[in-house]
């Protein structure tokens, strides 16, 4: 299954280096690198870089790049001033949005069965709402984009999408579970179907799935999710002729992982497979371009590559940016943003995620008759978990925790990832599940109204204190409650109604969902890192939906916490009915 070629030594452990199958570079002179790009973004004309590279250009790229060859040498240095830089980008290039056609999604209905078990009328009133959120964050690419793909940034796909919303005009990799989840309790099959046939379109082109629908996403992905959205779409639909024909699609997804993400640790005398973000394209990111340059000043050209290539394996990882993946010049998990070292940290949660990937391709060819390849898959399962165990798993914390290849060494910060192979359900003994939620009693991360932090850490990116963020308050919740014991489920439920009220609360404010939320104040957006908070938002409505569909008929808007000896009978049943 695993494709190890080469094979490095240090003095400390031995870890292998995957040869890569990268697909070629996005190879755009506009979008990507060239000095349009690099005159535009340091100019700062707009104050998000991401803007510049979603613009649809009016000409043909060759004709572009001689206007502005023509233009550029007309000035000192090839400067070309804001000022002429606003007017060619007026002449030369459009708005972002011209690429999407007005489309309403036809699935669409005002009455799904979901609805009908939630108890309180504020939350129900409000669930209707955010399933109309649907039909605003629909997306349908115009078909320019496939008869002339040379002039957008935009990636063509065949179906629409529903996207997150503010500044993510496209498609994004892992958003999109708990999108495809909420289309599928909002009764949206079909739209939620045309979503996974556009990520099975994109592992056939690429290999993979990119970060998202641009091409300057081209060189990276995010976690690998689609195995679990194909899960999600087969038990609404049983329709085994999908799956028949999705299943080759999510191996080669696989082999991707493994050929290019995976790294071998040497412990205890035995090679263990785990595997990690590792991105190589060592420039600025195109849509964080200045960003990423200004970071860079004072380091020499070989860190400033190194920094990018880290910077793009962060924003692979969907964790863009936080503490969590410095590594400062002691080897320790501290530091700044500049010392940002994603490649070097085997993530508790991709390889949690790769185990139960493994698990439910294993399952599909179980279902679909293929006893052969379900074994191999099952024996997949069966090493990583070993490695998760020995490499991750800390049996005195009770927890797992990211592995450092630099210092060889678990680093110890709380995260809710910790606990992802609890939700994954990648454990070997019952007791692990257990002293992973006394774990996480003990981490001070419950203290929190309204939800629980990224990380105990205030490091001003987005991925950290004092920011919560919803897949990761759904994968928290989903484990617990799936856990056996009364202790669990409770603190399961208690989660939920926590995170529906500061959700709730924010949308009486404000009239939105967001994307983050901030723990500390009911209903307040989150903030940090390098844009805005945006608001729309597609992983919101999908988590709140599930949890809204789960506990639906215990929840309140009041965000009382529920202690009637006669409730909790009656969430445990609900949970357990669920498994």
């Amino acid at each position: 299954m695993y494709n190890l070629l080469v094979i490095c030594f240090s003095s400390v452990t031995l870890f292998a280096c995957v040869k890569s199958a990268f697909p070629p570079p996005c190879d755009s002179e506009i979008y990507c690198t060239g000095p349009i790009l690099h005159q535009v973004q340091t100019a700062k004309l707009f104050d998000d870089d991401k803007y510049f590279v979603d613009m649809k250009l009016r000409a043909a790229p060759d004709v572009v790049l001689s206007a502005f060859h023509n233009l550029s040498s007309k000035f000192p240095n090839n400067n070309v001033p804001p000022a002429d830089l606003r007017e060619f980008l007026n002449e030369h290039f459009e708005k972002p949005g011209t690429e999407f056609e007005s489309w309403t999604p036809p699935d669409w209905h005002d009455k799904p069965k979901f609805l009908g078990g939630i108890a309180d009328e504020q939350l129900l009133k409000w669930a209707g709402e955010i399933h109309n959120l649907w039909k605003s964050l629909g997306r349908k690419i115009h078909t320019g984009v496939n008869d002339q793909p040379e002039l957008y940034s935009q990636i063509y796909t065949p179906n629409p999408v529903v996207v997150p919303g503010g500044r993510f005009r496209e498609l994004y990799y892992w958003d999109s579970y708990w999108v495809i989840n909420g289309l599928l309790l909002s009764e949206m099959t079909d739209t939620a179907l045309g979503m996974i046939q556009n990520f099975l379109y994109l592992v056939n082109r690429y290999g993979f799935v990119p970060n998202g629908g641009r091409i300057y996403y081209e060189r990276r992905s995010q976690p690998p999710f689609l195995t679990l959205m194909v899960e999600s779409y087969y038990q609404t639909t049983r329709n085994k002729d999908f799956l028949r024909a999705a299943l080759p699609v999510l191996e080669k997804e696989y082999q991707f992982w493994m050929t290019n993400r995976s790294v071998a640790v040497l412990l205890n005398g035995t090679l263990q497979v785990l595997n990690r973000y590792h991105v190589q394209a060592d420039l600025p990111r195109p849509e964080s371009y200045t960003d990423d340059l200004e970071l860079a000043e004072g380091l020499t050209d070989e860190l400033k590559e190194q920094l990018w290539m880290d910077l793009k394996a962060g924003a692979e990882s969907g964790w863009d940016f936080t503490s969590r993946w410095f590594i400062d010049g002691d080897g320790h998990n501290n530091g700044t943003l500049k010392e940002t070292r994603t490649s070097q940290i085997l993530p508790v949660d991709l390889n949690a995620l790769l185990c139960r990937n493994e698990k439910t391709l294993a399952s599909f060819h179980r279902l679909l008759g293929d006893g052969d390849s379900a074994a191999r898959y099952d024996q997949a399962a069966a090493r990583r978990l070993e490695a998760v165990e020995l490499v991750l798993w800390d049996a005195e914390r009770g927890a797992w925790f990211d592995y450092s290849l630099v210092t060889h060494s678990r680093h110890s910060e709380f995260h809710p990832s910790n606990l992802a192979p609890v939700w994954a359900r990648c454990y070997s003994r019952p007791e692990m599940g257990e002293q992973a939620v006394q774990y996480l009693r003990g981490s001070g991360a419950l203290q929190y109204p309204n939800g629980v932090p990224t990380s105990l850490k205030e490091s001003g990116q987005q991925w950290d204190y004092p920011n919560a963020w919803p897949p990761l308050q759904h994968m928290l919740i989903d484990g617990l409650s799936k856990l056996p014991s009364k202790d669990a489920q409770q603190l399961a439920f208690d989660l939920a109604q926590r995170w529906i009220k500061t959700n709730w609360l924010a949308y009486i404010k404000y009239e939105a969902m967001f994307e983050k939320y901030d723990v500390n104040g009911d209903g307040k957006p989150g903030g940090g890192g390098e844009y805005e908070v945006q608001l729309g938002f597609g992983w919101t409505n999908g988590v709140a939906l599930q949890l809204l569909d789960q506990y639906g008929a215990t929840l309140t808007s009041g965000g009382r916490h529920v202690s009637s000896g006669f409730l909790l009978p009656l969430v445990i049943a609900a949970t357990l009915a669920l498994q």
